[in-house]
């Protein structure tokens, strides 16, 4: 995890985008069904984020302000970026 110059925690998500931990509330796996859901509402209210850069996305990032942001990147590999000081 990075901190930017005014000590923001910040998480690389993949292909330079950063996303402010602070605001994660939870990273989930994209398989299920309630989280497809989710997803097809956060589009509906134009709440999604694509931070894939047209890979196939592994993992939802939902946020406090109901975002929903897509990753490249594998669940395991962003919690463990959040866990790192």
């Amino acid at each position: 995890m990075k901190r930017t110059d005014k000590g923001l925690p910040l998480i690389n998500i993949g292909f330079g985008n950063v996303v402010s931990a602070s605001h994660v509330i939870a990273i989930v796996a994209p398989g299920s069904s309630p989280i497809k859901r989710l997803r097809e509402e956060a589009v509906e209210r134009g709440k999604l984020v694509d931070a894939t850069q047209g890979r196939k996305t592994r993992a939802i990032i939902v946020t406090d302000s109901d975002h929903l942001i897509l990753s490249a990147l594998q669940v395991e590999t962003l919690t463990q970026r959040c866990s790192e000081e």
